[in-house]
């Protein structure tokens, strides 16, 4: 009697292995920081929540600064434009009455 062998392709379950140990060292890491941290959980989730407020409010800060700056430089590129037009109307007249 022979062993029968089962090939595998070892590509084949890669990135549903990497996610599994992706999503497993995640919770593993969590429990463990829970589990060490020097404060209570009610603080700990008290400071989560302050945190992600201050997140929140500084992408809506950055947010705001970037439209702020894209608009200026929308404005300033409006007005180079239509100051070239002007010149090469000018420029055209001239050429036309010259």
């Amino acid at each position: 009697m022979g062993i029968s062998t089962i090939e595998h392709d070892p590509e084949e379950h890669q990135p549903m292995g990497f996610i599994t140990g992706l999503l497993l060292g995640g919770l593993a890491g969590a429990v463990v920081m829970l589990l060490v941290a020097p404060q209570s959980g009610t603080k700990t989730r008290a400071n989560i929540q302050k945190k992600s407020i201050e997140l929140r409010d500084q992408t809506a800060e950055t947010v705001q600064e970037a439209m702020t700056q894209a608009r200026t430089k929308a404005r300033q590129l409006t007005t180079d434009v239509q100051d070239k037009v002007e010149e090469l109307k000018q420029r055209g007249q001239e050429v036309l009455v010259g």
